[in-house]
C-alpha cells in the first residue's frame, strides 16, 4: 500500500491525522485552501476540554471509552493540559437536572459548601454543592492548533493552499465535505470570550441547563470563554443576541463580578455531524472521510486518527466508527 497521502483540510481532524501518518513514517500532504489554523476552521472556537465522563452523560459509551485516551495522546504531541479536573454547578431552580446528571456521571465527588470553597472559593457564595471530576483536563485549542500546525510543518509535513493531490487522499473537511456526504449536517454553536480580573477559576465549570450545556473555561490572565450554544443550523457567521444574552447571564449566575467583565469576542461556526452525533471513517470509493466529530473534536480526533492510520497503513479495520461504502 502507498505511503504518500493527502490530507483535505487542517482542522483538529486534518492535523491530527496528520501527526499520526507522520508518526509511522508516510509522506504526507496537507490541502489547507484558508492557510494556518485560525477562524475559519471550526474547530478555533472549540472549548477544548478533554471530559469524556461529562460528555458521557449525554453521549455513546463508544464516546467515553476513546475520549479516555485523549490526553495523553495530546500531551505526546507537546500540548501543555491542565490537570485540574471539571467542576459541575446548577441553580436553585436547576437541582433535578443536578441530580439526573449525577446518577449518569461516572467518577464524580459530591462536594459540599466547605469543599468546594476550598476548591473553588469565588463560587463558594452562590453555590452550596457541586460535582468534582478529578480526572478530566482541558487545554487550550487554538494554542494547540497553531503549535502542532508548527511542528509539524518542523518535521518535514508539506502544506499547501492549492488543491494537490498525491497518493491516498483522506478528506477531514468538516462541513464543507457535504458535498460528497449527504447525511452530515451542521450544529450551530455561539461562543464568547471575556475578561475579568476580579474572578479567578483554575478548572472549566459547567452550569446545567435544561436546553443545552453551558460552560466556562479559564484562560488565564483573567481571561474566559463561556460556551456553547447548540442549534440545529449550518449558520456560520451570524451569532444572535438571545444566544449572546444567555451565555453572559450563565457567568453572571457564576459569580456576579462578570457583569462587569470586558467583552472580547463573540465567535460562532458550525460542528459537523452525523444524525447520531458519532463520527464516521467512511470509505466512499477512492476516498476516506474522517468527519462528523460533533462537539468531540479534541477529545475524540486522536481515536480517529490513529484508527485511521491503522486503516491505511495496516489495512486495519477500525473498531468503531468505520463505514465501507465502496
Amino acid at each position: 500500500m502507498s505511503s504518500a497521502f493527502t490530507i483535505l483540510g487542517n482542522g483538529v481532524a486534518g492535523l491530527s491525522l496528520a501527526a499520526e501518518l507522520h508518526r509511522r513514517g508516510a509522506t504526507i500532504r496537507v490541502v489547507a485552501p484558508n492557510g494556518a489554523p485560525g477562524e475559519h476552521a471550526c474547530s478555533w472556537w472549540a472549548g477544548g476540554m478533554l471530559a469524556p465522563e461529562c460528555e458521557g452523560v449525554i453521549s455513546e459509551e463508544v464516546v467515553i471509552r476513546h475520549g479516555r485516551r485523549a490526553a495523553k495522546w495530546w500531551e505526546s504531541q507537546g500540548a501543555e493540559l491542565s490537570y485540574n479536573g471539571t467542576l459541575v454547578v446548577a441553580l436553585g431552580r436547576d437541582q433535578d437536572e443536578m441530580k439526573t446528571f449525577a446518577r449518569r456521571l461516572n467518577g464524580a465527588v459530591c462536594l459540599n459548601h466547605a469543599e468546594l470553597t476550598n476548591l473553588e472559593p469565588y463560587l463558594a457564595d452562590h453555590f452550596d454543592q457541586a460535582l468534582f471530576i478529578e480526572n478530566e483536563t482541558h487545554l487550550n485549542p487554538r494554542r494547540t492548533l497553531v503549535d502542532l500546525h508548527h511542528r509539524l510543518e518542523q518535521l518535514g509535513v508539506m502544506f499547501t493552499e492549492k488543491e494537490a493531490f498525491e497518493g491516498q487522499v483522506i478528506d477531514c473537511r468538516g462541513l464543507a465535505a457535504r458535498d460528497h456526504l449527504d447525511d452530515l449536517r451542521g450544529v450551530k454553536g455561539e461562543m464568547v470570550t471575556v475578561k475579568c480580573d476580579d474572578v479567578s477559576l483554575q478548572r472549566p465549570v459547567r452550569l446545567l441547563h435544561p436546553r443545552f450545556p453551558l460552560y466556562i473555561v479559564p484562560r488565564g490572565d483573567g481571561i474566559f470563554m463561556l460556551g456553547a450554544t447548540q442549534i440545529e443550523s449550518s449558520e456560520r457567521n451570524r451569532p444572535t443576541v438571545r444566544s449572546v444574552v444567555e451565555l453572559l447571564n450563565a457567568a453572571y449566575a457564576l459569580h456576579p463580578a462578570f457583569a462587569e467583565a470586558e467583552l472580547l469576542e463573540v465567535g460562532v461556526d458550525a460542528r459537523p455531524a452525523f444524525p447520531d452525533n458519532l463520527p464516521r471513517i467512511r470509505r466512499i470509493g477512492d476516498r476516506i472521510y474522517l468527519n462528523g466529530l460533533f462537539r468531540h473534536g479534541f477529545m475524540l480526533a486522536p481515536a480517529l486518527a490513529q484508527m485511521t492510520t491503522d486503516l491505511l497503513l495496516d489495512e486495519r479495520q477500525p473498531e468503531d466508527f468505520y463505514e465501507d461504502h465502496r
